[in-house]
């Protein structure tokens, strides 16, 4: 036993060091650095980052290049990761209405408040291979792009359009709920803290569905748009931008802007029919995640707002609508590891399964030649 323990460990530390070369691959190669993922790699750091619940785009970089690519297993290293990191506290809630737009768009109304801002965007590109990419040029910047006369030198807060939300427009008629923060509500589980538990309030749902894999959400989100689920969705504004992050310092009595982070907002308007309590009105979806995640935060306003299904008094007839079936599915790290372990050594299992089968066999045959079934085993 002492023997197979050991061979064991050499075959195990020989598969980390292929698993290294496999990562480097050629030497001849100059090797991926972590600022060229970060800078050039920026959406798949703000799906590691997302899903990983870090907001640490370096960190998520690296995490990428250590899984060789694979964002799943980057995102279990940065939620392993954070698990060790100290918690200092809660910062305030974020007003992503005072964002500093690069990014916004409505497909509800063409003329909005702020107007319609395309920004960087694959939707208005031709899904053609560009070849000219694999052509490896080197370019010298004589001056520094943020002091050339042609270069965008951004906007001061005095300067920057005003964008209030589009949802404003039906509100000001009183034709889309009215979502209103409760001075009595209770403060919502962080799902960092506490497991998760069915039934779960709106907040939790979130959380979850905030860190849920982006294509568990996308599949569940076009069913919701193939008629498993009562939902007719417009999009209402989707915007993409910096929003200040601001933390309550008890010592000073006031709050204080630590930083900023890029983040994505959807807001999903829904048809309702009403209810006895409601007359017939527009609802929302709501999805947030960090960096320029357009994708993922219109997939999880879309599944938000078909979990809001029960609340709202519509029947719930499609797995969307399931709280359950969503939200405890929904987390790629603990799929990941579900099915993965299915790698690990199962011996004595499949022997055991081996065995039934064997008897179960001898059982049939006897049976279709009459023979009694120990005669035939």
């Amino acid at each position: 036993m002492y023997v197979a323990v050991k061979g064991g460990e050499r075959a195990i530390e020989a598969s980390w060091r292929l698993l290294e070369e496999a990562r480097r691959g050629d030497r001849a190669e100059s090797e991926l650095t972590i600022a060229q993922i970060r800078q050039q790699l920026r959406l798949a750091v703000a799906r590691v980052m997302t899903e990983g619940s870090v907001y640490d785009e370096e960190l998520a970089a690296l995490a990428i290049k250590q899984a060789a690519g694979d964002l799943v297993e980057a995102i279990f290293l940065l939620r392993a990761y954070r698990t060790t990191l100290p918690r200092f506290g809660y910062t305030l809630p974020v007003d992503t209405e005072r964002m500093d737009v690069q990014r916004r768009i409505s497909a509800t109304f063409k003329d909005v408040p702020g107007g319609q801002l395309l920004g960087p965007t694959y939707d208005y590109t031709q899904r053609l291979l560009d070849f000219s990419l694999l052509a490896e040029r080197q370019f010298e910047a004589s001056v520094d792009a943020r002091n050339t006369p042609n270069a965008p030198q951004g906007h001061t807060d005095e300067e920057a359009p005003s964008m209030p939300r589009v949802v404003t427009l039906l509100d000001a008629e009183g034709l889309i709920e009215q979502e209103r923060p409760s001075e009595n509500a209770p403060e919502p589980t962080d799902l960092a803290l506490e497991p998760l538990l069915i039934p779960a309030e709106r907040p939790v749902r979130l959380q979850n569905l905030a860190r849920a894999d982006e294509g568990f959400l996308l599949a569940i989100g076009y069913s919701t748009q193939r008629g498993y689920a009562g939902n007719h969705p417009f999009a209402g504004e989707i915007r993409f931008g910096k929003v200040a992050v601001e933390m309550d310092i008890p010592e000073l009595g006031f709050s204080v802007e630590i930083g900023e982070i890029d983040v994505t907002e959807c807001q999903m308007i829904n048809q309702f029919s009403g209810s006895q309590a409601a007359p017939p009105s527009f609802t929302q979806g709501y999805g947030l995640a960090f960096g320029h995640s357009e994708r993922k935060a219109m997939a999880m306003s879309l599944v938000d707002r078909a979990l809001r299904a029960q609340e709202l008094g519509e029947a719930v007839t499609a797995p969307a609508q399931d709280p359950e079936f969503v939200l405890y599915h929904s987390d790629n790290v603990e799929a990941s590891g579900f099915v993965q372990h299915l790698k690990l050594p199962h011996y004595v299992d499949f022997q055991s399964e081996l065995e039934l089968v064997r008897r179960l066999r001898a059982g049939y045959a006897a049976s279709q030649t009459g023979e009694p079934e120990e005669d035939a085993a």
